[in-house]
């Protein structure tokens, strides 16, 4: 088999992975990932204090407990969220970890792999909350024309 350059072995790997195509897995992963529960735990993982506008995260994986996300993603029901959960577990972007403790204490951590995909939502996060007001003006407009 002949050696590749780096170059050949990228154009492979675009070719074979292509979102636009029905059929490539990367569509699934996709609409994983542009899930709101998916992009608000994300968030919520790799931020540091109190959950609130202008939350700044450090860049480092934040441990949080089954119950600090289930209050801080307001709205999300217990299933929802046990679901996603094991989800990105599945995916490689979140470990969880079982300590053995009365009541036993379950953690949940960003993977190198989830915190580089937390850094694209969180653009996304910080995008959204400072454009919300020209957005809803904008559908003010529309609806009203």
């Amino acid at each position: 088999m002949p050696t590749m350059t780096a170059a050949q072995k990228r154009a492979r790997v675009q070719a074979e992975y292509d979102a636009f195509l029905a059929e490539c897995p990367s569509r699934q992963l996709l609409a994983r990932i542009s899930d709101k529960w998916v992009a608000l735990i994300l968030a919520a993982l790799g931020s540091d204090g109190p959950a609130g506008p202008g939350t700044e995260c450090t860049g480092e994986p934040r441990a949080m407990r089954y119950s600090e996300l289930s209050r801080r993603l307001a709205g999300v029901s217990q299933k929802m969220l046990t679901q996603t959960l094991r989800s990105l577990e599945r995916d490689g972007l979140l470990t969880r970890t079982v300590v053995p403790t009365v009541p036993v204490t379950v953690t949940y951590e960003l993977t190198e792999l989830g915190l580089s995909l937390h850094r694209v939502i969180l653009g996304i996060k910080v995008w959204a909350e400072a454009h919300m007001d020209e957005v809803l003006e904008h559908r003010e407009e529309y609806d009203a024309g």
